[in-house]
């Protein structure tokens, strides 16, 4: 089945689905309790890769502006992210030595949740943050942040004004992007000279390999390869000198560009080996991803089938974390209060709401001590330890945690 979009990096007409998850809700359209009854408004979750630049991708049903606009998740809410930006500032600074005549950019800074480590080290930042809710959080805590839409047009005020930066960060947010090529493009005119950008973004062959489906939905606009990414960086002027893999999202990617014209910083082996793992891996060829969506179908029906077993054994399922990847395995599996009967989550923000699409319930952590549920559900398995260590008391009562991906995996 073919699309009448085409691919936002190279045009080329999009033809072949990746994979289909349905019709879906936006993934972080939380409802107030009172909209139980009101109509939502549900878009396909239609995934299809390129068969020129191999770019998986969703073509644009929403605008950024009304995904985020108001947005409600906050960084700041998960230690072990916490945990990361904290790490990454003390690598950065020590690998590059920016110190207090440096200057960092992070383009979606949310509530200032990394950039609070640099002003603490007395280098001077600015956020960009298109979320006015979550951008007025970092500049209550005194993190200079722009409440804008990062692109070429941004680029260019920042760099009018004196303002490119040693140091671009993106985590995250490459991936939300609709205007791809619009975006690469700003980070080449807000880099100076002997700048570095860092862009962390899940990687599309963890996706595949580990079944990671659910890390699909409308805010995602695309899902890179390393190969793909590179190649879309190279077109815009920027070299990708360096890559990391990390654990952060099911596995994750930070790559470290420069300006082509840097002969400073010379491209390390961890670039050639991940370039030809992914060659070896066929990722240069289509079938690579069109044989992916039978997999999905698969963990659908295994964990609709641990839910059916658990019920008709009368016992009680919460889910834990109201995450957006736990929106798009809910709704693509149809379940709803049948199966799960609330699910519970840290950040205020999300209390007290319904989920979009099922409506299922939000409320705090602590209702699970007054209702003592057989299984936990945990939705973001991304953090499945932190949130194994917080409810662990859950076994006091013989609770057990479910994990759904890549399989249904039970821990007591």
């Amino acid at each position: 089945m073919s699309s009448s979009a085409t691919c936002r990096f190279c045009n080329t007409p999009l033809k072949y689905i990746f994979v289909d998850l349905g019709m879906s809700p936006l993934a972080n359209s939380y409802l107030s309790m009172d909209q139980n009854n009101q109509m939502e408004h549900f878009f396909p979750l239609r995934v299809y890769v390129c068969e020129k630049c191999f770019l998986v991708q969703l073509p644009e049903f929403e605008t950024p502006e009304a995904i985020f606009g108001d947005y409600a998740y906050f960084s700041s809410y998960s230690d072990s992210w916490l945990k990361h930006a904290k790490k990454y500032t003390d690598y950065m600074v020590g690998r590059f030595g920016f110190n207090a005549k440096s200057r960092v950019i992070e383009i979606a800074s949310n509530d200032g949740y990394l950039l609070q480590y640099f002003v603490e080290k007395n280098i001077p930042v600015i956020g960009i943050e298109p979320a006015q809710n979550v951008a007025e959080v970092a500049q209550q805590c005194g993190i200079t942040t722009i409440v804008k839409f990062f692109g070429s047009k941004t680029a260019e005020e920042l760099a009018g004004s004196g303002a490119k930066g040693d140091l671009v960060v993106g985590n995250n947010v490459l991936a939300h992007v609709p205007g791809l090529n619009d975006f690469v493009a700003g980070l080449k005119i807000v880099l100076k000279d002997k700048g570095v950008v860092t862009m962390e973004f899940p990687h599309l062959m963890k996706l595949m390999d580990e079944n990671q489906f659910d890390t699909i939905y409308h805010e995602h606009f695309s899902y890179f390869s390393f190969m793909t990414v590179e190649k879309i960086f190279s077109y815009h002027g920027l070299t990708l000198f360096d890559v990391q893999e990390l654990p952060t999202h099911g596995g994750s990617l930070r790559i470290f560009a420069k300006h082509e014209e840097d002969k400073d910083k010379k491209i390390t082996e961890n670039v050639v080996n991940l370039r030809n793992r992914e060659k070896e891996a066929g990722f240069q060829h289509l079938e690579t991803y069109t044989n992916f969506d039978c997999k999905v179908v698969a963990a659908k029906r295994d964990l609709l089938n641990f839910l059916i077993s658990a019920k008709q054994e009368e016992k009680s399922i919460v889910g834990y974390g109201a995450a957006a990847k736990g929106n798009t395995l809910l709704n693509y599996c149809g379940v709803r209060q049948d199966f799960v009967d609330y699910v519970v989550d840290r950040s205020p923000h999300k209390q007290d709401h319904l989920l979009p699409g099922s409506h299922i319930p939000i409320y705090s952590p602590d209702k699970i001590q007054d209702t003592k549920p057989d299984y936990l559900l945990i939705l973001p398995w991304n953090i499945k330890k932190e949130i194994m260590d917080q409810m662990s008391y859950i076994r006091n009562w013989g609770g057990r945690f479910v994990v759904p991906i890549p399989s249904v995996e039970v821990f007591d």
